[in-house]
């Protein structure tokens, strides 16, 4: 143990430190507690979202997107050369296109999705969120349609009701153009938990979906599903080597703002909530201060025994320092119980059509809190600079007169 540390932990225990000095030291530690408690609560909650709702895109979206009309020849021989790299653990051919929904004078933007139920479920949970109802067709009836249940709760719509879709291409007849209508008959409603899919997509079979949008037979979508994630960027740049002319996009790009909103705001968090630690940092620096000029006789005498400036400098900081550990393992330690008890009780019910979620996730990430962690000890120390500074400018001969 130094001479510095040693005279620090002195200082810290002092039985006859003054009242308003203990008082202070006290708000400091407690500042910082609260300041480092709030910001990794916060951060874990952030994150929690962040890990949820990626779980959520994940499961109803496919790793990879291929983009762009395919003849149904052309898009069996790419599937086929998707299928046939190492890192892909399936493939299923898809159609996107608009239309409007309609049943009973209600009615509503939907994106029509083609897909073909065998495959689709090896690259996406969107064969395992049904509620009710299935994707089977009806025999010499309508074709089938899947729709969300906030899409289904918005039109009142029931497994068996028919409905008409409306294309946004034209029909030409002896009257004019007209919009492409057809009917069809409502067999399934899912839950994804994925607001975009849940309110604003309806999904049924390859056959269908191509005649409703005239694409003859081909299709203008692959989703592809892989092993491991963390073979993304080596598969995209394969797929891109033989798939000229196409758009091949990762999950990642195809929901980039909403990523980049949730980082932002983590961001945005961690700056504001960091105001609360510099506060109870500024704390400790008046601490410093009031220390020194109550040990100010102290001060004057190690000097005067041959003490050199720094030393007296670096007691201070040990100081500092230790009133921010102390409070940064308290505030670490009221942050992981904030964080079981919020996982643990639902304290707080939130509206699922808005946050995905019923209940506030939390994830509590090491990198995260030893960025809090970091963050703190730098502030405090940048904090405790000056006062240290002025504590080993102190002269001997003043420090002992007017101690």
């Amino acid at each position: 143990m130094t001479f510095e540390f040693s005279v620090a932990l002195r200082y810290l225990n002092a039985k006859k430190k003054g009242l308003f000095a203990l008082l202070t030291t006290i708000i400091a530690i407690a500042g910082v507690s609260i300041g480092v408690a709030t910001l990794i609560t916060a951060m874990a909650v952030i994150s929690g979202f962040e890990t949820t709702i990626k779980e959520k895109i994940l499961g109803s979206q496919s790793h990879i997107m291929v983009f762009g009309y395919m003849t149904e020849e052309i898009y069996k021989e790419k599937l086929a050369a998707i299928l046939a790299l190492p890192q892909v653990k399936a493939a299923s051919a898809d159609i996107y296109g608009q239309a409007i929904i309609t049943k009973s004078g209600s009615s509503s933007g939907v994106m029509l999705r083609g897909v073909n139920p065998e495959t689709e479920k090896n690259v996406s949970n969107i064969m395992d969120s049904f509620v009710q109802g299935s994707f089977e067709n009806t025999v010499g009836g309508a074709p089938p349609l899947v729709v969300g249940y906030g899409l289904a709760e918005k039109l009142n719509l029931k497994v068996g009701d028919d409905v008409v879709l409306i294309s946004p291409t034209s029909v030409k007849t002896s009257a004019g153009s007209i919009p492409k209508m057809k009917k069809f008959k409502v067999t399934g409603i899912i839950k994804t938990g994925y607001y975009q899919f849940d309110y604003t997509v309806g999904y049924t079979d390859l056959a269908a979906a191509s005649d409703f949008l005239n694409m003859q037979g081909g299709v203008n979508s692959i989703g592809v599903k892989l092993n491991n994630l963390n073979d993304l960027g080596v598969v995209v740049d394969k797929m891109r080597g033989f798939l000229n002319g196409y758009a091949v996009r990762t999950y990642a790009q195809i929901n980039s703002t909403f990523y980049a909103s949730l980082k932002l705001q983590k961001v945005v968090m961690f700056i504001i909530l960091s105001l609360i630690i510099l506060v109870a940092a500024l704390n400790i620096a008046s601490n410093l201060i009031l220390l020194g000029k109550e040990k100010l006789k102290e001060i004057g005498i190690m000097r005067a025994m041959g003490a050199a400036p720094k030393s007296i400098s670096r007691i201070f900081l040990w100081e500092g320092m230790m009133i921010c550990t102390a409070g940064i393992l308290l505030g670490t330690l009221l942050a992981f119980a904030l964080c079981w008890v919020i996982s643990s009780f639902n304290l707080i019910n939130l509206p699922q059509d808005m946050y995905m979620l019923s209940r506030v996730p939390v994830d509590i990430s090491a990198r995260d809190v030893l960025s809090v962690i970091a963050g703190s000890y730098i502030l405090c120390f940048a904090t405790a600079l000056y006062p240290a500074f002025r504590a080993g400018k102190v002269k001997p001969i003043d420090a002992i007169r007017y101690g």
